[in-house]
């Protein structure tokens, strides 16, 4: 956590905090030394298209940031907050680690840049040497504060001003060229000897000038309002830069012709009205941009240790007495230092790119989502079409792949890395996100199609979904491990406590249904529980179910347990009844004494009076939720099912029909399937071997009636009751 502090942190507003970066990063080293390379190859049509093409990509994110800025309380973190509040931790970390590595080594990208404009003045000084001293002002800049680090960049950005003026005032001290070209012939660069090239490899070359839409919104924990902050400075630099660009076209199309364009990458130097004052704006450039990326980056690890999301968070959260991320400083400082030890960028700069092009698409992502979604809470004071993000984000991706498609995809390996890795740590925002919102969409949508294709639930579709009365914890205890192996890992369940006027039981109750709820959702299931008041379980129930009905993701299944209170056997009774009337399946279960379920392994099935139409219909009467049962039972437990079926004159009348019903079913290869006299059921129930017992509750049969069965047995028992809505032949 942050430190407490005693002095008032400075905050920036619109000019300083947000304007003056983004401004200063997007008018970089590309706009003086390609600019005019880009016209030359794709002539003047083909450069402002190329421009158009850039900006609409990152006009749409800087419209998304903005969007989505105006309606949230944005955090320290910039990208990474607004990520991590739409979408989770998750999400926002696995994207928020890469960007800050993206952002620390792009301090050493522009320090090259930089000492390559001071070797042209100090050609006698080592290239190791001019980098070390340009870091060192960076460091020495950024470490006294963050605001004379923004006092220095308005004297840099008075020098670029000055130095477009002075590229502008080019036109009246040379001769013009007035042979334009409209559309150019892409003939390459003087690297590969002229020999040609393509709209989009120039595209590739020019498009990192624009990507400088987050350099603002980096410092958003340190903005006066971020509300207002962020949109204005951001999409004003966009504009303003954008205009730039386009006017920068004509210029260089008038300053020289095609062939100087491409074969100089200097022209705007050498042809300027003051030639040093452009390469003062060239090193200006590339100071300012390390400077930001310098300052920003550590804003980005200090969100990231404050949500706890790496290694060490409680030294990377801290600050110092001016509210400045000082620990966090010194880990960017640490990166930019292997950044320059590498020498050569070359191979990891394409990386670099992808993750701040990937930043950007999630940035429009979230805020695809955030507006489909039409939640109340997304009230945004800057409102856009929807297709001003889908064009970010379809943008952004397919610029990633146009630039490097191998690279692009490892990018998206490492970034699925590290969510995997900030999924296993199991992250808590106290903040909460919209993913719930997101799920919700989807699951009202789904409801809707389900709806409009079936207004009845599908009989394939079906899975236990338990409804559980509970008037204390041991209504759970002995039947917990065998609800556990019905609804995993698909099923649900929804435990129905039942006040009552003993204060001693209810407060046991909201320290017991909360712990066995977890432990359900440990194993995937979805669980929930409620309160209901009343003094008669059958009433609360009956109202209860007849409730639910009302609601689509209802409860399919009512669950039973039969222990030593008789005095509940009658309400068991009517609520087996009601039950039925209300299609809701019943499972009863019966255990005996302290056996409970023993060794979960065997599995006894008895089916009996099919009806004589079933080989036709498919229809096996009040068979078939016993069937799926110990299916799920023999799924969970990896055991073995006995299917005892009793032969009779109407349905199953001989060992063709036991073999069809086999066919239907799909029992487990290592069940064993057994026919039987109905005069001999007592028999072999009484020699039968088994774990459980799976039985159809018989109308007219009485809860005792049960219990004695299951006493003569010496085996606990589920007694089923279809609701007509399962079919286990499908």
């Amino acid at each position: 956590m942050a430190s407490e502090k005693s002095n008032p942190i400075q905050k920036f507003g619109t000019m300083a905090g947000v304007f003056t970066p983004t401004f200063l990063t997007i008018l970089g080293v590309i706009m003086y030394i390609r600019h005019p390379w880009v016209v030359g190859n794709a002539g003047i049509l083909g450069a402002l298209l190329i421009i158009v093409i850039a900006v609409a990509i990152t006009l749409s994110t800087a419209l998304s940031l903005s969007s989505i800025t105006t309606n949230i309380r944005i955090g320290s973190g910039g990208a990474f907050s607004l990520i991590s509040q739409s979408l989770g931790l998750e999400i926002g970390g696995a994207i928020g680690i890469p960007f800050f590595f993206a952002q620390a080594i792009a301090v050493a990208m522009y320090i090259f840049g930089f000492r390559e404009g001071l070797e042209a003045m100090f050609p006698e000084i080592a290239p190791l040497i001019l980098d070390s001293l340009v870091f060192a002002l960076v460091l020495i800049i950024a470490f006294i504060s963050t605001s004379f680090a923004f006092k220095i960049q308005y004297v840099i950005m008075a020098i670029i001003i000055l130095s477009i003026a002075s590229i502008v005032g080019g036109l009246f001290v040379n001769e013009l060229n007035y042979n334009f070209v409209w559309l150019g012939d892409f003939q390459g660069s003087k690297e590969n000897n002229f020999s040609g090239t393509s709209f989009w490899l120039v595209f590739a070359v020019f498009f990192p000038a624009v990507t400088g839409v987050m350099a603002g919104a980096n410092m958003s924990g340190d903005l006066k309002n971020p509300r207002k902050n962020i949109p204005f400075g951001t999409l004003s630099a966009v504009i303003i830069t954008t205009i730039v660009y386009m006017a920068l076209v004509f210029v260089a199309a008038l300053l020289a012709t095609p062939q100087e364009l491409l074969e100089n990458y200097n022209v705007f130097i050498d042809k300027a009205f003051y030639a040093p004052i452009v390469l003062a704006g060239l090193l200006g450039a590339t100071l300012s941009s390390a400077l930001s990326s310098f300052v920003g980056a550590p804003r980005i690890l200090l969100a990231l240790g404050e949500k706890r999301i790496l290694p060490k968070s409680d030294f990377l959260s801290k600050t110092n007495k001016k509210g400045e991320p000082f620990n966090a400083m010194l880990i960017t400082a640490v990166v930019v230092i292997i950044g320059l030890s590498l020498r050569n960028l070359n191979t990891i700069a394409p990386l670099i790119t992808m993750f701040f092009m990937i930043t950007y698409a999630m940035v429009n992502i979230v805020a695809l989502i955030e507006q489909s979604l039409s939640l109340p809470s997304f009230r945004p004071t800057l409102k856009i079409p929807l297709i001003v993000p889908l064009i970010g984000a379809f943008g952004s991706l397919t610029v990633m792949f146009i630039i490097n498609a191998a690279v692009a995809l490892a990018s998206f390996i490492l970034i699925v890395f590290f969510y995997y890795y900030l999924v296993k740590k199991k992250l808590k925002s106290e903040a909460g996100d919209s993913r719930s919102g997101l799920f919700t969409a989807l699951a009202e949508w789904s409801t809707k199609k389900t709806t409009q294709l079936s207004p009845n639930r599908e009989v394939r579709s079906w899975r236990p979904d338990l409804l559980i009365p509970v008037t204390a914890p041991k209504d759970i205890r002995s039947a917990f491990k065998l609800i556990e192996s019905i609804v995993a890992p698909k099923g649900s369940v929804k435990f129905l406590a039942v006040k009552s006027y003993d204060k001693d039981m209810e407060d046991k109750l909201n320290v017991f249904l909360p712990d066995v709820s977890e432990r359900l959702k440990k194993q995937n299931i979805a669980t929930s529980y409620t309160f209901i008041s009343g003094d008669d379980l059958s009433e609360s129930l009956k109202i209860s179910m007849q409730s639910l009905n009302a609601a689509f993701f209802k409860p399919n299944s009512l669950f039973l347990t039969v222990n030593g209170n008789k005095a509940l056997h009658s309400t068991y009774q009517n609520l087996i009844a009601f039950a039925k009337l209300n299609k809701y399946s019943v499972l009863l279960y019966v255990p005996f004494e302290n056996v409970g379920l023993s060794l979960e392994k065997d599995i006894t099935l008895w089916l009996k009076n099919f009806p004589s139409n079933w080989k036709t219909t498919f229809d096996i009467d009040n068979n078939d939720l016993s069937i799926l049962t110990s299916l799920l039972l023999q799924k969970n437990w990896r055991g073995r099912i006995k299917v005892k079926v009793a032969l009779d004159h109407v349905g199953i009348t001989k060992e063709e029909d036991i073999v069809l019903l086999n066919d239907l079913v799909r029992f487990p290869v290592n069940s064993v399937i057994e026919h039987y006299q109905l005069d001999m059921e007592a028999e072999l129930l009484k020699s039968n071997i088994s774990d459980i017992n799976i039985f159809q509750i018989q109308e007219g049969k009485s809860i005792k009636e049960m219990i004695d069965m299951v006493n003569t047995t010496r085996i606990s028992a589920i007694y089923c009751l279809d609701s007509l809505n399962e079919n286990a032949l499908v």
